[in-house]
C-alpha cells in the first residue's frame, strides 16, 4: 500500500543522466513508496531495450546536428525528446504497481488544465484521437516503474526528421506519417507551459493517492528535513477520494502564467530543491503533502557512464546468414540467425513490444538449436510461439 508520496526533478537536460537518475530511483524505492520523477531531455532520440537503433532512427543526422541516441531499460518504441516534452516516471514497489491508477494520474492532471485527455489501449494517451504521451514499463528485483512521455510544445520538424519507423508500423497505426499521428497539448492550451504541466501532476499524484504521509518541512537555512509532529501522520484515505472522469479539479493554470519563450523555461526554475511541493485537499479537507527528493543525493558517475556507452547504445553486431522480420499484434521483431552446419550458432532479436524480457529469452532459446521447424518448434518460447514459428519457417 502507498503510505509516502514523493517527487525528483531533474534539472538536467542530458538523456544519459536522466536514464541514470531514473535507475537510482528504482534502486532507491522502499516499502510503501512511491516517487514521481519529472525530466526533461534536449534533443534526444530514446529507443527502446531491444530495439535496432539503425532501423529506428537516423543516427548520424541525429550526431552530426549535435543530438543524443539513449536506450532505456523498458520495451517499446522509439521517441523523440526535446524540452517542449516533459517526462514523467512512477516508481514504486512492484507489489504496488497499478498502471490504471497511475494513468489516471496523468488523465486528471490534464483534464485540470482543459485537455481532452483519454486513454488508447494499454500505453497511449490520446487528446482529440491523438497521441501525446506513449508510455513503457519495466519491473526487477521486486520494483518497478511505469514512464512516458507529455508532449507540451514539442517540434514536429525533428520528430519527422530523427526517426524512422517501418511502413509495416505506420500501416498497422493506420497513419501515413509519424506526424500525422501525434499532437502537441500546446493545440488544446496555447499558453501551456511545463511548470503549469508539472504543477498539475504534483496535484494530481495528491488527490488519486490521498495517502496517509508524513509532513516534511525544510530548513531554509541548513536544507535539513524535519519530521513534523502532533498530526504528521493521517489515516490513509486512499479510499475515500477517487478520480473523477473529469478530473474534478477546477483548471491549475491560472497559477502560473506561461512565459515568453514558450514553455520551454529551464527544469531548475520549474521546481526549487527547497520548500514544499503542491498539496491537495481529501474530502475531510487535509492536506496531502508530496516531499522532494534532490537528485544531488545520487552518485550517477557509473550509471550515467553505462547509458551512455556504445556497448549499451548499439550491442555488438552479429554477422548473420539469416535475417527475417515481420510485424505482429503485439509489436515488430526483426531475427537474425547465424547458423552453420545447419545449427544457429548466435541470434540477435530486435523488437518494439512491450515485454522487454522477450529479446533475450528468444536469443537464449535459440543458440545451438538446429534450423529445423521441428527443433524451432521445440526451442521456442511460449510467448508469440506461432507467429515467430511460421516466420522461421518461411525463410527455410
Amino acid at each position: 500500500m502507498i503510505e509516502r508520496l514523493l517527487v525528483c526533478r531533474s534539472r538536467s537536460f542530458d538523456p544519459y543522466e536522466n536514464l541514470a537518475l531514473e535507475e537510482a530511483l528504482l534502486n532507491r524505492v522502499g516499502e510503501g513508496e512511491l516517487i514521481l520523477y519529472l525530466w526533461q531531455n534536449e534533443r534526444t532520440v530514446v529507443i527502446g531495450r531491444n530495439q535496432n537503433p539503425w532501423k529506428e532512427c537516423r543516427t548520424a543526422l541525429l550526431a552530426e546536428e549535435g543530438g543524443c541516441l539513449a536506450r532505456r531499460l523498458s520495451g517499446g518504441g522509439a521517441v523523440f525528446h526535446d524540452l517542449g516534452n516533459l517526462n514523467f516516471t512512477f516508481v514504486m514497489p512492484a507489489e504496488d504497481y497499478d498502471l490504471p491508477r497511475q494513468l489516471t494520474v496523468i488523465e486528471r492532471a490534464c483534464r485540470s488544465l482543459g485537455i481532452p485527455a483519454e486513454r488508447s489501449g494499454r500505453n497511449d494517451l490520446l487528446a482529440d484521437g491523438r497521441k501525446f504521451s506513449g508510455n513503457a514499463f519495466y519491473k526487477h528485483n521486486g520494483k518497478a516503474y511505469h514512464h512516458g512521455t507529455l508532449m507540451v510544445d514539442v517540434d514536429m520538424e525533428m520528430v519527422q526528421r530523427y526517426l524512422s519507423p517501418s511502413k509495416a508500423k505506420l500501416a498497422a497505426k493506420g497513419v501515413d506519417s509519424v506526424r500525422s499521428r501525434v499532437v502537441n497539448l500546446r493545440e488544446f492550451v496555447p499558453s501551456l507551459t511545463i511548470d503549469q504541466l508539472s504543477d498539475a501532476l504534483i496535484v494530481a499524484l495528491a488527490e488519486v493517492y490521498a495517502v496517509a504521509a508524513h509532513s516534511v518541512r525544510h530548513d531554509e537555512a541548513s536544507g535539513i528535513r524535519h519530521q513534523a509532529t502532533g498530526d504528521g501522520e493521517r489515516e490513509a484515505t486512499g479510499n475515500r477520494q477517487q478520480a473523477s472522469e473529469d478530473g474534478g479539479r477546477e483548471a491549475t493554470g491560472n497559477r502560473q502564467q506561461a512565459t515568453g519563450d514558450g514553455g520551454r523555461e529551464a527544469a531548475a526554475k520549474a521546481f526549487p530543491l527547497r520548500g514544499s511541493c503542491p498539496s491537495a485537499h481529501t474530502e475531510a479537507d487535509e492536506v496531502v503533502p508530496v516531499e522532494r527528493i534532490s537528485p544531488e543525493e545520487f552518485e550517477l558517475r557509473e550509471l550515467r557512464a553505462k547509458y551512455a556507452s556504445d556497448a549499451w547504445l548499439y550491442g555488438q553486431k552479429l554477422p548473420f546468414t539469416l535475417s527475417v522480420e515481420d510485424r505482429f499484434p503485439w509489436g515488430g521483431v526483426e531475427l537474425q540467425l547465424r547458423v552453420e552446419s545447419g545449427v544457429i550458432q548466435a541470434a540477435k532479436v530486435y523488437t518494439d513490444a512491450m515485454d522487454e524480457t522477450l529479446a533475450p529469452r528468444l536469443e537464449a532459446a535459440l543458440t545451438g538449436v538446429p534450423l529445423r521447424p521441428e527443433a524451432l518448434a521445440a526451442a521456442l518460447p511460449d510467448a508469440a510461439h506461432d507467429e515467430l514459428l511460421g516466420l522461421l519457417q518461411a525463410a527455410l
